[in-house]
Order: C-alpha cells, then structure tokens, then sequence
C-alpha cells in the first residue's frame, strides 16, 4: 500500500517526512553518517531485505541526501556517500537519538554523543544561533511566513486564539517542568 505523498502539502515538517519519514530511511542515513557506503554493509548493518534496502537508497539518492558512486567498474558497483543535504540531517538524528536515551533506554544508554576533548557525555539543546538563547515554548513560537497559505494562516490564527485562552491541560503541565 503507497503512503499519501507530503510532497506538496503546505508544512516544512511534512515535506520533509516525505524524504526521510520512512523509517528505513533515518537508519540508512545513520549508518551512512557512520561512514557506511557499500550496498552488503547496509544490508549486513541493518538486516534489511535487498529490495527495500534498493529502493530506499533509490529514494535517498533522488532527493539528494546520499549520492551514488561507481567503485567499481567489473562487475559494476556503486557505493552511497553522504551528500551535504544528509549531512545536515545530523542534528535531527542526534536529536532523536537523545530524546530515545531518555525515554526509552532500559537503563544505561547504549549511545551518546561524547565530546572527543573532554570526553564527556554532550546534552544536546536546540538554540538560536542569532541569539545563542535556549529555544523554549514560552518564548518562541512558529509563526506563517508571507509564503504561507490560507489554510497555514487559519490553522495559526486559530491556535492563537487557544493561546489567548489558556486551559490547563495534560501537555501544560509538562511544558512547565
């Protein structure tokens, strides 16, 4: 069954999900930004069948975040190397990576992020690199650009309207901790 295509649907996260958003797509990028290139290694790292790991790097090549390189010429061989779009997606596998270590570890992580000078564990936050000021939901909120759509403009007027009447509810006391 085909998945609805993101593609043109008005929202940076939804089109973005649709070249990454499939799960085997994060992990062969992770493995890619750990230096995997070659089609056996994806396939030996990840335990993914050859068909999907094919026509996933199919689709990763097609919207720029790997590219395809000939290694070798008889038989014909490509391998798959990072591209700087993939490279970029770095932060949201770090990211996802921390936010997995916290509520779903069983214990002890089993990867983190270590500063190579001091080797210690890194606690990653997101800041405004204008600003270097620690994004917070009070403080910072997403607002439609002059591109936005109407439907993008209602749906932010709405949720404005929502803000300006605050009910306390289940998220509330989280986004207070």
């Amino acid at each position: 069954m085909k998945n609805k295509s993101l593609v043109n649907m008005p929202c940076p996260v939804a089109r973005s999900l649709e070249h990454v958003g499939e799960w085997w797509n994060i992990l062969i990028l992770r493995e890619a930004l750990l230096g995997v290139s070659r089609f056996d290694d994806f396939q030996n790292h990840l335990g993914i069948a050859t068909s999907t790991l094919a026509k996933r790097l199919n689709a990763l090549v097609e919207s720029g975040l790997l590219a395809r390189r000939q290694y070798c010429e008889k038989p014909p061989r490509d391998e798959y190397v990072i591209t700087k779009k993939g490279l970029d997606f770095r932060p949201v596998l770090l990211t996802l990576m921390q936010w997995g270590n916290t509520y779903y570890a069983d214990g002890e992580p089993m990867i983190q992020l270590v500063d190579t000078e001091t080797k210690q564990a890194v606690d990653l936050m997101l800041v405004d690199r204008n600003t270097q000021v620690e994004i917070d939901p009070q403080r910072h909120q997403s607002q439609p650009r002059p591109a936005a759509d109407d439907m993008i403009k209602a749906r932010f007027e709405a949720s404005s309207a929502a803000v300006a009447m605050p009910q306390q509810g289940p998220v509330d006391q989280y986004l207070k901790t």
